[in-house]
């Protein structure tokens, strides 16, 4: 059964935002939803990639990761510590990125090496970055860097700000979309 494992990002919980209305509509296709409460008590990597493993279990081509802001450098860097040919199907990231957000000191040590970065294309088919043209917690710089080192498909929104509940945003469709087009 195909599934999709939806990663908070930091401070967040599940259900909040854009993420309740996705969750359900995935639900409703009969597509299984996975919606961890990640450590919000740690800013250390180590911790949140920890808790992606042990939600992921067995990585296959059956799982679809999606990260919102912090969970997207932990899909990184659980992507990171796969080997062989272990492989997840795909992975769409929400404002996500790659080096260090001077404006948030506390996530400095979700600070991956860029050029092992590029690795991760071998354990994810499809990658799809969603990016906002006024994202004041992450500059879309950030964003598109990342989606540039795993090679993956840019859709930029425009006046969406971090697609948070303070944005306006209670559905993501271009999220939607993504999944529902890498299922295909």
């Amino acid at each position: 059964m195909k599934r999709v494992i939806l990663i908070h990002g930091w401070q967040g919980q599940p259900g909040n935002h854009w993420k309740k209305w996705f969750k359900g509509t995935l639900i409703g296709k009969g597509i299984r939803v996975i919606e961890p409460v990640m450590p919000n008590h740690s800013n250390k990597p180590a911790d949140w990639i920890n808790k992606l493993a042990e939600v992921v279990g067995v990585p296959d081509m059956d799982t679809i990761l999606v990260g919102h802001s912090l969970g997207c450098p932990t899909i990184i860097g659980y992507l990171m510590t796969l080997k062989g040919n272990e492989k997840v199907l795909g992975s769409v990231l929400v404002a996500g990125f790659s080096s260090r957000l001077a404006p948030h000191p506390d996530l400095s040590d979700f600070n991956f090496d860029n050029s092992l970065v590029v690795e991760v294309k071998k354990h994810c088919d499809n990658f799809v970055s969603i990016v906002s043209d006024n994202d004041s917690d992450v500059p879309n710089e950030k964003s598109i860097e990342l989606n540039n080192l795993v090679g993956g498909e840019l859709i930029m929104e425009h006046d969406k700000g971090h697609f948070c509940e303070e944005d306006g945003v209670m559905k993501l469709q271009s999220a939607l979309d993504s999944v529902l087009k890498i299922l295909e």
